[in-house]
């Protein structure tokens, strides 16, 4: 199982929130290319990156952090925030990350099917859900469209990887939503990331017996909760 390190990019800076709650802003670091070289240097072997300001606004704010970020590591780099067309997606590619997460766009379906069939590969499906329900736009708004659904029909129409976050345990240092995270891998037939709540290695592991292929560590890795080098040794 992957661990991926994760850096949220506001305003130019590092910081994390807590459940998605723009008013709930910690930040911890003006340089994010110096905190992504750190994860590098632990074992990181890939970077997750969110465009807060993109992910409320409707498109990428940070691509000149973004690509700072790739020039200065070598591992790879996914992005989401803001990404909801083909052109946008190419933008964010060119600027050096290995694949973009698609989330709120993902729920127009045609949107969905164009950016996989021009995009391929490279792009993920990012499925952010409070209690059970797909929340969009920096997770400001909550649809009525089941997470699981979502997660099928874009499954269905050839997405292979699912970035899948329970925006009511993200930041809070308080363990991952479990149940909804093996229903989410019991549900596709998709590799599938696991996002909120990781803060322990006794997390991590319990999101690989969940089957999860990889699991995103945010905040408990800014505030030493979790050792990013020992979780990795431990489990990979």
């Amino acid at each position: 199982m992957e661990i991926i390190p994760a850096i949220d990019l506001r305003g130019g800076r590092c910081v994390r929130l807590l459940q998605g709650d723009y008013d709930r802003e910690t930040v911890f670091s003006d340089d994010p290319p110096a905190m992504a070289k750190r994860w590098e240097s632990l074992g990181a072997p890939r970077l997750h990156v969110i465009d807060l300001d993109g992910a409320r606004e409707g498109a990428p704010r940070n691509l000149d952090v973004v690509r700072s970020i790739c020039d200065a590591i070598s591992i790879p780099v996914q992005l989401g925030g803001g990404i909801r067309d083909v052109e946008t997606a190419r933008r964010a590619l060119d600027a050096g990350v290995d694949r973009v997460i698609v989330g709120s766009a993902a729920l127009d379906s045609e949107v969905a099917r164009c950016l996989v069939t021009e995009i391929g590969r490279k792009i993920v499906a990012g499925i952010d859900a409070r209690d059970g329900l797909v929340a969009v736009r920096g997770w400001l708004d909550t649809t009525e469209v089941r997470a699981l659904d979502l997660a099928k029909k874009l499954v269905g129409i050839g997405y292979h990887c699912i970035v899948f976050t329970d925006i009511a345990t993200d930041g809070m240092l308080k363990g991952p939503n479990i149940p909804a995270l093996k229903k989410m891998v019991e549900a596709v037939d998709a590799s599938v990331i696991a996002s909120g709540g990781m803060t322990t290695i006794d997390d991590l592991r319990a999101a690989r017996g969940a089957g999860a292929a990889g699991a995103i560590v945010g905040r408990a890795i800014y505030t030493g909760d979790l050792n990013l080098q020992k979780a990795i040794e431990a489990l990979c």
